[in-house]
């Protein structure tokens, strides 16, 4: 099939969807400018006034505006749809790691934007919390601690609770707390004996009034490519699937409905627990990709959510799943 060339009318420039979208290619997805101009059917000469003029309205920074006219009215059916104080909308990856790539950048830009004095922030952790930080240039605050909602990986060559909190914290200049224990451990009786340690039950008071939480919405289908598959045995996550599972969100395993599955596994994650979540006063869901539509609503409906930033795809099936 051969894709239709646009012609160049004098005015391209004018056209801020085509410009954003060219940014968003080139900047956040790394294709080359040719490869731009082939996927939006126009000359590369052109491709190249989009991002000169991207560049000379402040569009890019190092982050892109969210995105052209459909992103902008997806978001505005996300927040009427699922009462939200704000929803981002970007441009979709061909693949898994575009769009998360893609989201975490909005994440970052939001962050910048609203991270502020004295702040209590709670993170997660994944492969879009960790893409936030190359876009997140926070002006100088103070006052600001950062602790991570859940213990770390002992092995892993993706992305760990452990490396997004601190990095994070340090970009900011603010305290840092870690969870100092194993994501998931090997009973519930170890669980409660470690949440008996004194760091750790520090780290839960602070957790029970947090300023801002920032999470993912993790997928455990078997196509999916989610972290946590890496942290559990087969025959677990076969069985999470029997039992409903849609999501996860800290290794908290969830159906469909926001509540827990009846599996084990959920007495020994170690994490701050759903409650911090809900209780705390804004909270950001940040995930993206259509296969997690139904991960993002099973988190939305467990702990709320004041601003989701999420991506085209995800965005049209979950409001395709409301709207059923």
């Amino acid at each position: 099939m051969v894709k239709l060339r646009r012609s160049t009318p004098s005015n391209l420039s004018d056209d801020t969807s085509l410009r954003l979208r060219a940014a968003w290619l080139y900047y956040a997805y790394g294709h080359t400018q040719t490869e731009v101009a082939e996927q939006l059917g126009i000359g590369r000469s052109s491709v190249i006034r989009l991002l000169d003029e991207a560049r000379i309205r402040g569009e890019v920074k190092f982050w892109i505006g969210e995105g052209g006219a459909e992103s902008i009215e997806l978001a505005l059916q996300l927040e009427n749809a699922l009462k939200l104080d704000e929803a981002v909308v970007v441009p979709s990856g061909e693949t898994v790691e575009p769009t998360a790539t893609a989201v975490g950048l909005a994440l970052g830009k939001f962050l910048s934007e609203t991270v502020s004095d004295d702040m209590t922030i709670g993170v997660g952790w994944g492969r879009t919390l960790t893409a936030s930080l190359s876009s997140f240039h926070p002006p100088k605050r103070s006052g600001v601690r950062v602790l991570s909602l859940l213990g770390g990986a002992v092995e892993t060559q993706f992305a760990n609770p452990f490396d997004f909190s601190w990095r994070l914290a340090t970009l900011l200049g603010a305290e840092c707390f870690l969870f100092p224990a194993p994501l998931v451990v090997d009973s519930a009786q170890t669980r409660e004996r470690l949440m008996a340690h004194r760091g750790i039950r520090q780290l839960m008071t602070m957790a029970s009034s947090l300023d801002l939480a920032v999470v993912s919405a993790g997928d455990i289908s078997r196509s999916s490519g989610s972290l946590v598959r890496h942290l559990i045995e087969a025959h677990e996550h076969d069985e999470l699937l029997a039992a409903g599972c849609v999501a996860d969100i800290m290794c908290n395993f969830l159906a469909a409905d926001g509540t827990l599955v009846s599996h084990p596994i959920n007495d020994r994650v170690m994490s701050v627990g759903l409650d911090a979540l809900r209780n705390a006063k804004h909270v950001v869901i940040a995930s993206g990709g259509a296969e997690r539509a139904d991960a993002i609503l099973a988190v939305q409906r467990c702990i709320g959510c004041n601003t989701l930033i999420t991506d085209e795809a995800a965005a049209k099936t979950i409001l395709a799943r409301i709207n059923a």
